[in-house]
Order: structure tokens, then C-alpha cells, then sequence
């Protein structure tokens, strides 16, 4: 059953019990009051008609005034006699003996005045009758009798349910009404949720959940869900992101690997015929092919650092003087250099020492050198400074080279991107992920600022110890 036709079963169900303790409960207080309406003028002309009858024994005991009052009170009164016969009365009885009245007898037996119910005039509803019995020091024993028709009260208390019943049906009712359209609004919200959520599918999460109420449950909720489709949004795209740039790897990585198998089998099928061929290029095609498996070599090592890097392979950490490292890196770029570019370096003025895998910083720090010095042109500078901050170990690698446009420089990280293809011959494109790749597992990063024509500044940055701690 729906949340909403329960709401409204629910409140119904207590507004029903609220309205029906309500109306028992006036129904038997306004009952009783009728009830004792009737009594009530019934023994108060009862006393006073006997307290007259008592002062003047010898009187007419019901003048005619008096009759007509009490017929306007539609209450009559007789007088008894101790044998029970009627003396003086307001109106016709069924029966002049007291045949059908036993108050008076009892009232009279008793001495005290005494009420019930009883029948003394012919009607549909019984009468209330009270009885005073007056036993005066002169005269003969009497007893004075008041008595008053239920009829109007049963009248007064058939009109009274009526009301009740028509008036807690008509509650009920509306109340059932209200109850629904209140859960209709309540839950209007949650019917515009449902909707939207229809709508939102795997392939399109930018939808989002309508707020009606940020304060109320109902808003808080889909406050919640949107949020976490936006995580999701942000998931899924980060997927696509790692799934676009597997497929490129892949592609970029047998492009890679067709162009040397290409110029390796164009120089086999030249030696096939090496009994023919000229020395000079026998020897032409033997190099080609040492070079360019030593590259598919170099390629294929380079793809499985980066595979082991995906993994998160076990750094082999330790204190290292970060300084030295980079002293190592420098002389093995001058010995590769040579005098191509002039590379200088400034050591720190106290040892600045980091937890971390020397091999790989080293690594990295050839790296980034690497591509400093392969695009400085000749005669250029390459300069590199350790330095120490608050947070960050940092090595910066700058050159003079020939920069990076500003709209290539988030894409240098990339593997295989190569911002100028024609001074991209012999690489790869893989070194600078495969450094990116060493400061992302030591918990740093790389940081790189460049101009076109000015030269690239590349900073290594690794965590220092006490951050460690």
C-alpha cells in the first residue's frame, strides 16, 4: 500500500477514535444533565407544593394558577390520601388508586420523600415521580406527588445523537480529506524524486534530485543523493578518464613499437641478400638494426617501470642526502652532455635529507635532466639547485631551452605526449610519467613553470622527514 494511503488510514483512524471518545462523552454528559433536569423540577415542585399543602390543611390545595404553571413546566401534581385515592390533581391519571404508583406507598411507608419511575399518564416514555409525605399534627396522613415526562428529554437526547453522529461523520469525513491532501503534499516531493530518478541513467549522472525543502526530511535526503551523484559523476568520469587513457597507451605504445620493427625487418630483408650487397651497407643495415632494438629495448623497459609503478611496487626507502643525489644525477647528464650545454649546479648550505628510494629519486632527477638538456639548444645552460622549505625538499632543474606553450604544459606528464613531434625522434614520450610516476609514490609531486623561447624550470618535490613523523 502506498505511504500516502497509510498516512491517511493512519490519521483517519485516529481522528476517528478522537471523535468518537468526544461524542460518547457528550452524549452521556448531556444525557445525564437532561436526565437530571427532569428530576430536579420534578422534586422542587414536589417540596413546595408539599410545604403548602402542609401550612393550609383546609384549603383548596392546587389553585388554579398553580395548575397552570406547573402545565407550563409540563409537570403535574396530585395530593393522596393514605389509602392512595387522588384528593386534588393537575391532570387525568390511568388510574385514581395508585394502582400503577408505587412511590407514594412507599414514600408514605418510609416518611421520607421518595422518586422513581413510573407510569401515571398515559404516554409512549415512562414519567419521573416524586413523592413528599405530609404528616401534619391535625388531619389525615396525605402524600404530595410531582412528577415530569421523559418524553422531552428522550426528545432532546434523539435530536442530540443525530447531531453527534451526523457531525462526527461529517468530521470524519473531512478530516479523512484533509489527512490525504496533507500526505498528498507531504509527499509531493518524494513524487518529483522518483521522477528525476527515473530519469538519471549510467551514461548521463549530470541530472540531479529536485529540493523542494532543503530543512525537511525529505530535502535532506535528496540533498544526500545528489551529493552522491556527484561522487558518482566524478567516479565514473575519472573511469572514463583511466579507460580513455589505457586505450591511448595502447595505441600510442604499438605505434611506438611498429615504427623499429618496421626499420628492423626492412634491414633483415636487406641482408637476406648480403652476398649482393655493398659492405658499406651491410654494415649501415647491422647498425640500424642495433639501434633500433636498443630503443624497442629501452621502450619496452620503460613501459614495464610504468607498469610496476600502476602496481604500486615496494619503495626501497631510506635517509638519503637529497643533495648528493642530485651531485650523482649532474655528473652523469655532463658526461652525456658533453659540451652541448653547460650544466651548473648549486648545493644546498646544509644536507637536506628525505626518506625515499635513491635509485628512483635518482632516476627521476635524470630524467627531468634528460629532457632539460635535450631541449636547450647547444651553447645553452642547464642549472639545478636543492633547496629545503617548511613542508617540500625540492630539486629545480631549469634550463634555457625552448619552452612549453602554456596550453601544453598540464599535458607534459602525459605518456606519450610530446609537445613538438618534429624534435620528438628517439623518445618516447615516457620519461617525465615515469618521473611524475617516482614523486607520486614518495607522496610528492612535480611542479613545472614555462615560457616559450625563456626556457622550463621542473621541481621535484619530495616530503621531509620531521613532516614525516
Amino acid at each position: 500500500m502506498p505511504i500516502r494511503w497509510r498516512l491517511t488510514f493512519l490519521n483517519a483512524l485516529i481522528m476517528g477514535s478522537v471523535l468518537l471518545v468526544i461524542c460518547f462523552s457528550l452524549f452521556f454528559l448531556l444525557r445525564g444533565a437532561l436526565l437530571s433536569g427532569v428530576k430536579d423540577a420534578a422534586e422542587s415542585r414536589a417540596v413546595e407544593i408539599a410545604r403548602d399543602v402542609e401550612k393550609e390543611p383546609g384549603e383548596e390545595m392546587l389553585d388554579e394558577e398553580e395548575a397552570e404553571e406547573l402545565a407550563l413546566q409540563e409537570i403535574f401534581a396530585l395530593v393522596r390520601d393514605a389509602d392512595g385515592r387522588v384528593l386534588d390533581q393537575t391532570t387525568e391519571l390511568e388510574s385514581d388508586e395508585g394502582e400503577n404508583d408505587p412511590v407514594w406507598r412507599e414514600a408514605l411507608d418510609s416518611g421520607q420523600p421518595t422518586g422513581g419511575a413510573t407510569e401515571l399518564i398515559e404516554r409512549s416514555v415512562s414519567d419521573y415521580v416524586y413523592a413528599v409525605p405530609i404528616n401534619p399534627s391535625q388531619g389525615p396522613a396525605r402524600v404530595v406527588e410531582a412528577g415530569k415526562s421523559y418524553e422531552s428529554a428522550e426528545e432532546a437526547i434523539e435530536t442530540l445523537t443525530s447531531t453527534l453522529v451526523g457531525g462526527a461523520l461529517a468530521a470524519f469525513v473531512l478530516s479523512a480529506c484533509a489527512a490525504y491532501l496533507l500526505a498528498r503534499a507531504a509527499l509531493s516531493p518524494v513524487e518529483a524524486v522518483v521522477d528525476s530518478a527515473h530519469k538519471i541513467t549510467e551514461g548521463d549522472l549530470s541530472r540531479r534530485l529536485p529540493v523542494a525543502h532543503k530543512g525537511d526530511e525529505i530535502g535532506r535526503l535528496a540533498t544526500t543523493i545528489n551529493d552522491l551523484l556527484a561522487r558518482l559523476e566524478t567516479a565514473f568520469a575519472r573511469r572514463e578518464e583511466a579507460l580513455a587513457r589505457q586505450r591511448r597507451f595502447a595505441a600510442d605504445a604499438s605505434h611506438e613499437l611498429r615504427t623499429p620493427l618496421t626499420s628492423i625487418s626492412g634491414y633483415a630483408q636487406l641482408l637476406e641478400e648480403w652476398d649482393r650487397m655493398d659492405p658499406r651497407l651491410v654494415h649501415e643495415s647491422v647498425t640500424a638494426i642495433r639501434r633500433e632494438s636498443g630503443y624497442m629495448r629501452e621502450l619496452v623497459q620503460t613501459l614495464l617501470t610504468l607498469a610496476r609503478g600502476d602496481e604500486l611496487a615496494l619503495l626501497d626507502s631510506e635517509l638519503s642526502d637529497l643533495g648528493a643525489v642530485a651531485a650523482e644525477a649532474v655528473d652523469s647528464a655532463r658526461a652525456v652532455a658533453k659540451d652541448k650545454v653547460e650544466i651548473r649546479y648549486t648545493p644546498p648550505e646544509s644536507p637536506v635529507v628525505v626518506l625515499a628510494d635513491q635509485g628512483r629519486v635518482r632516476q627521476a632527477v635524470a630524467i627531468l635532466l634528460d629532457n632539460a638538456v635535450k631541449y636547450t639548444p647547444k651553447g645553452g645552460r642547464v642549472t639545478v639547485a636543492v633547496r629545503e622549505s617548511t613542508e617540500w625538499a625540492r630539486i629545480e632543474v631549469s634550463d634555457t631551452g625552448i619552452g612549453i606553450p602554456e596550453d601544453q604544459l598540464p599535458l607534459v606528464f602525459e605518456r606519450f605526449h610530446r609537445a613538438d613531434e618534429a624534435r620528438a625522434s628517439g623518445s618516447a614520450g615516457l620519461g617525465l610519467a615515469i618521473a611524475r610516476q617516482i614523486a607520486e609514490a614518495h607522496g610528492g609531486k612535480i611542479e613545472v613553470e614555462s615560457a616559450p623561447g625563456k626556457g622550463s624550470t621542473f621541481t621535484l618535490l619530495l616530503p621531509c622527514e620531521q613532516n614525516r613523523e
